[in-house]
């Protein structure tokens, strides 16, 4: 048996190699810079990361959830990732799970109690997590909740900061997508801008 290349072999493996060449400049290199520039050109504040700047400083993402300490602000849904964007993940936890339920439990008290309300009427969203532990918005219930606390700590009448929930609810994508919803960073940095 000869171990020789033939001139087939050469022309087979001469086709592999352009193949190969081809696709990686192709798919590795310009399919990704054509996706990045189309992104940037069509769609330059969500390829930036949405990011919300006042005064040259970056304030967050509109599409990252922050903690809020301050009982001045609007809470958002809790974090199983602890509201760190490297580390976003939801609990894994089966609604089964014993932990996952003392932990909705312990959380409803300490909402119920900041809010001054009865933990039944604390909406799901406030103690669960998301999937990503990183959702920005709350649903207008989770929201109702919490405007007579701001509005009694920030000296507002509740009215004028219900007005504000009101006007920062997004709605139902294209008319039928997922739910009413407001973002909490936006929504505590409008609070701000009405009462400093």
């Amino acid at each position: 048996m000869s171990s020789h290349i033939t001139p087939s072999d050469r022309g087979l493996l001469r086709g592999a190699i352009g193949l190969a060449v081809v696709s990686l400049l192709g798919f590795g290199l310009l399919y990704p810079l054509v996706g990045v520039g189309l992104g940037q050109a069509l769609f330059p504040q969500e390829a930036k990361g949405s990011l919300i700047e006042r005064g040259g400083r970056v304030l967050g993402s509109s599409l990252v959830a922050q903690p809020f300490g301050d009982a001045r602000y609007f809470q958002p849904r809790p974090s199983a990732a602890g509201f760190n964007p490297m580390a976003a993940s939801g609990s894994n936890q089966a609604r089964t799970n014993p932990e996952l339920r003392q932990r909705i439990d312990e959380t409803r008290r300490a909402v119920a109690a900041r809010e001054g309300v009865d933990a039944a009427a604390v909406p799901g969203e406030l103690v669960t997590q998301s999937g990503g532990g990183l959702d920005p918005h709350i649903g207008p219930a989770a929201a109702a909740i919490q405007v007579a606390r701001v509005a009694r700590v920030r000296g507002l009448a509740p009215a004028v900061v219900q007005a504000l929930v009101d006007r920062h609810t997004e709605p139902r994508q294209l008319g039928l997508l997922g739910e009413p919803r407001i973002n909490v960073l936006e929504l505590n940095l409008a609070l701000d801008a009405l009462h400093p």
